[in-house]
């Protein structure tokens, strides 16, 4: 896989796009397994009634919606205008708004919890978004994150796939690697590196329910970003052989209420000095 260096401008076009053009699918096919984190990231993050909360990369708004049912006062922000109308319309009443993850459009000490549910994953300069919710964060604030871990199957198999029958250098602009913070350690040493003055992590783990495995592949194609744009590129051919190994994969993880596959994800936390 290519190890080209990360142009954070063309990185973030392409997430943006992208973002702006499967908001509504991603909401119908990724739900079920993005908010089974929702509330132990708000337990970490000290979420409850008068807390002012900010929910960065909010997508379709539920973390925000989540921490705004426990009575805390919150704004979710998304740099993808679709994402924020999505969410304005699932969750009337919370406050929705644009905004870049890596230049936050607060003043500083504006907040007393920052969290982020999978955000991380799809950002140019992760290290930048985390100085920048150490940044709007109170003195005490505490500031949370999610992302997968190293060995979560449900997302590994398809990248799998396209490494045995497709090709994994396709032009498209280079980002950071997807499994990054797979690992505890990085996360933590990442939080510590930026400013935060203590930073743990908990192992989360979590199931997802596949319905269809014929059309798993298929519904990467129209309703994920960076792995749907990596199977758009590839040949017919290609993409034919990836959903023959992906189907034969999840068989391997049938049971008798279907498919279920393991998606551990990391949970890091920390606290501003």
């Amino acid at each position: 896989m290519t190890t080209s260096p990360v142009d954070p401008a063309a990185f973030t076009a392409f997430e943006h796009e992208g973002w702006q053009r499967v908001a509504d699918r991603y909401h119908g096919r990724f739900r079920e397994v993005t908010t089974q984190s929702i509330e132990p990231l708000l337990d970490a993050a000290g979420a409850g009634p008068g807390v002012r909360l900010l929910d960065v990369a909010s997508g379709p708004g539920y973390v925000a919606a989540a921490a705004a049912q426990r009575g805390g006062l919150v704004t979710g922000l998304d740099f993808a205008a679709a994402m924020v109308d999505l969410a304005r319309r699932l969750h009337p009443g919370v406050e929705y708004r644009e905004g870049d993850a890596q230049a936050l459009p607060f003043d500083d000490e504006s907040f007393d919890a920052v969290v982020m549910n999978y955000g991380i994953l799809h950002l140019a300069e992760p290290e930048r978004a985390i100085r920048e919710g150490l940044r709007v964060l109170r003195p005490g604030g505490r500031y949370a994150f999610t992302v997968w871990a190293g060995d979560a199957r449900g997302f590994a198999i398809v990248m799998e796939a396209v490494e045995r029958h497709g090709d994994v250098n396709v032009p498209l602009p280079p980002g950071p690697p997807f499994f990054r913070f797979g690992e505890p350690a990085e996360c933590e040493r990442t939080l510590l590196a930026a400013g935060f003055a203590t930073a743990k992590t908990v192992r989360l783990d979590q199931v997802w329910r596949v319905s269809s495995p014929e059309t798993f592949v298929e519904e990467y194609l129209d309703s994920s970003v960076r792995t749907g744009a990596l199977l758009r590129a590839q040949t017919p051919e290609a993409l034919a052989a990836i959903a023959r190994d992906v189907r034969e994969a999840l068989e391997s993880h049938r049971r008798d209420d279907g498919v279920v596959l393991p998606v551990p994800a990391i949970l890091a936390y920390a606290t501003k000095a």
